[in-house]
């Protein structure tokens, strides 16, 4: 822009301020969510080239202001996900439930080849791209998704699934988890954040001696657990009966060690980490309000994560939402994988649950789906809420009762 040599001092910032947001986008809509609430009507963001925001006006600055019809917010976070089942998707029949489920996974998982199974994960990658999805929390129990932090448009923290119920095999089990983490942290990628941790699969397939070394591997490392998932799974811990102690039989595992506590599993397992890990509790179907008072009592950082289409597709179950959503802190998404699941959208779980819950309002439901999921993976400094200097990809929702979603950066 030509700048008269005699201009007055005056307009100078005024025409040096057009020359910034000439560079930048101003993006308004019919309701903008930050991440956290709606903010008020008649807000402008300020979006950078590269998807930075810069500000959040009040009201339109000077320049030329681009409208949406509905809502916009940041791109979801997808805190559970099981990258790796992809070519399983519609293998195993809905309402199974769980221990069948578990039981038909190992079974049928490598019934396909390299090929396929890289096929399918890579459109599953490419099917959260499309549906706004900017962060994943991934579980893993091989190197075979390396190729997926390669293509860097998801912020990934991938969990390394460690698994071993025999109290014996500790040891060699976690050694395992150890070179895939660190086949994992030798990624190096300037465009995604990619972060790593080794955690517990579930409370019934990690015995004790596995649960403390995973706890001393890293100090504040970020754990997953699927929590709760099933009542057998508490059963097993209160009485040692029941369908958990069916699947480890089958599995050849023999559990004679193991002495029921008579608690809760969460109650059973959580004190095996100390404080200063942040921990997400995946599925809560099953979870009290007893279990929730004492993890959040317990001096850890605790985030609660829902799968409801997941839930329904294993168990045709909900956890009790009313109950998390009046009790539990931190509420935030996932979609299991593709076996338990016919998509991959945090949008799709949000309506799930907005359709059985109808009390739930969206100003909560869209916090739960972006901000908290950015504070569960440890991510909330980049992504999860419109706040300057953040580049939390924007999504274009234009009806929140639609499965469309427009990413806008």
């Amino acid at each position: 822009m030509f700048v008269p040599a005699r201009a007055s001092p005056l307009i100078l910032p005024f025409i040096f301020s057009l020359m910034t947001l000439a560079k930048n986008r101003l993006l308004t809509a019919d309701r903008i969510h930050d991440g956290r609430q709606f903010l008020a009507a008649g807000s402008v963001l300020e979006v950078a080239g590269d998807g930075t925001i810069v500000a959040i006006h009040a009201s339109a600055p000077a320049g030329e202001v681009d409208y949406f019809k509905g809502t916009l917010t940041p791109g979801f976070v997808n805190v559970h996900c099981h990258l790796e089942l992809s070519h399983m998707k519609g293998m195993v029949p809905e309402a199974t439930g769980l221990i069948p489920f578990l039981q038909a996974i190992p079974t049928q998982r490598n019934n396909f080849t390299d090929e396929q199974k890289k096929a399918a994960r890579h459109e599953a990658y490419n099917e959260l791209v499309r549906n706004g999805v900017v962060a994943v929390g991934d579980i893993a129990n091989s190197e075979e998704t390396l190729d997926l932090r390669e293509l860097a448009e998801l912020h990934l923290h991938t969990f390394i699934e460690c698994i071993g119920f025999t109290e014996a095999f500790a040891q060699a089990r976690l050694d395992y988890s150890m070179g895939v983490l660190n086949a994992f942290a030798a990624q190096q990628n300037n465009e995604t954040m990619l972060r790593q941790s080794i955690i517990p699969h579930a409370p019934y397939s990690v015995s004790g001696p596995l649960f403390r070394l995973i706890n001393d591997a890293a100090p504040q490392s970020l754990i997953s657990i699927h929590n709760q998932e099933s009542p057998a799974e508490d059963e097993y811990y209160l009485f040692k009966t029941g369908d958990v102690r069916n699947l480890l039989s089958g599995l050849g595992v023999n559990d004679d060690f193991f002495q029921p506590t008579g608690k809760s599993s969460l109650q059973s397992y959580l004190p095996y980490f100390s404080t200063d890990h942040p921990i997400i509790l995946v599925h809560n179907t099953c979870t009290s309000a007893s279990d929730i008072a004492f993890a959040q009592r317990s001096g850890r950082s605790v985030f609660w994560c829902l799968c409801p289409n997941a839930n329904q597709y294993i168990e045709q179950a909900l956890p009790d939402v009313a109950l998390l959503h009046t009790q539990a802190k931190n509420i935030c998404i996932g979609t299991d994988s593709l076996a338990s699941n016919h998509a991959l959208s945090v949008l799709g779980e949000l309506q799930t649950l907005k359709r059985h819950f109808p009390f739930l309002e969206w100003e909560a439901l869209l916090r739960w789906g972006t901000y908290n999921g950015a504070q569960a993976l440890q991510m909330n400094e980049v992504i999860g809420s419109f706040e300057p200097g953040k580049k939390p990809g924007i999504i274009h929702l234009e009806n929140l009762e639609d499965e469309v979603v427009k990413r806008v950066v």
